[in-house]
């Protein structure tokens, strides 16, 4: 895939691991957008040990929507055509804090949903435009079967995943695709201190499911693969249980 490989959301484990995949696969020019850009030489280091030729750095904060637009555009003049978008910006949020605070799950579903609905609408349009491009977006089995134990966070995913999906359609024979990923629960920097879910993976592991699903032009990978039957089965279970399933 000709272009660049941008990273929106430079700073996450989960980006940056898919980065360092799409690295090694031959694509030579990453770029990393995310808020204090100049503050990603760990990031930038990474890549460049995996074989990056150029690796550049642009302020981006997904919560100012207005500045969406120009951001993407503003790549594409500086920096030529986008190849692969990885979409990895994100918040977990406060459930028990969101229950009593409308203003902190407001700030969880913006993040979540809103601005990526913002920032998914433009590229496709630039992508459009361009004939070509793929669009990686991290959804989660939170939103597949949303549970009462992270309902705010879960229900933005649900969104998320809608969303996409009906962009994904959208975009048959544009010559651009859209790949959605859904990981289980995710040991890494967003997780310290919380208990490990069954099924859990780690950055490495979704970046590699995330990987050969892009290879192999798949529109939906889940991360594990186990987790697809799991949530079928979980479809069934009565919802006074369901209520009491942990995050």
């Amino acid at each position: 895939m000709s272009g660049a490989v941008l990273i929106l959301g430079g700073r996450s484990e989960i980006g940056v691991a898919v980065a360092d995949r799409l690295v090694r696969r031959g694509n030579g020019k990453v770029i990393l957008a995310a808020r204090r850009a100049h503050d990603l030489d760990g990031e930038e280091a990474a890549l460049r040990e995996a074989g990056a030729e150029e690796v550049v750095r642009v302020d981006f904060d997904a919560a100012e929507l207005d500045g969406h637009e120009e951001l993407l555009r503003g790549i594409v003049r500086e920096h030529g055509p986008i190849g692969t978008a990885v979409i990895s910006f994100g918040i977990l949020g406060d459930q028990a804090r969101a229950e009593a605070d409308a203003a902190h799950a407001v700030d969880v579903v913006h993040i979540d949903y809103v601005a990526h609905v913002n920032v998914l609408t433009h590229l496709a349009t630039l992508l459009r435009e361009q004939g070509h491009g793929r669009i990686v977006v991290f959804s989660s089995v939170a939103g597949v079967r949303v549970r009462r134990a992270n309902y705010v966070y879960g229900s933005a995913k649900a969104g998320l995943d809608g969303f996409a999906n009906g962009l994904s359609d959208a975009l048959v024979g544009s010559g651009v695709s859209l790949l959605i990923v859904r990981p289980g629960f995710v040991i890494g920097r967003m997780t310290t201190g919380m208990d490990p879910a069954p099924w859990s993976s780690t950055p490495d592991q979704v970046a590699d499911a995330t990987d050969k699903a892009l290879h192999r032009g798949r529109r939906v990978v889940w991360v594990p693969g186990i987790l697809r039957w799991v949530f079928a089965a979980m479809h069934y279970v009565p919802q006074p249980l369901w209520r009491r399933m942990p995050r």
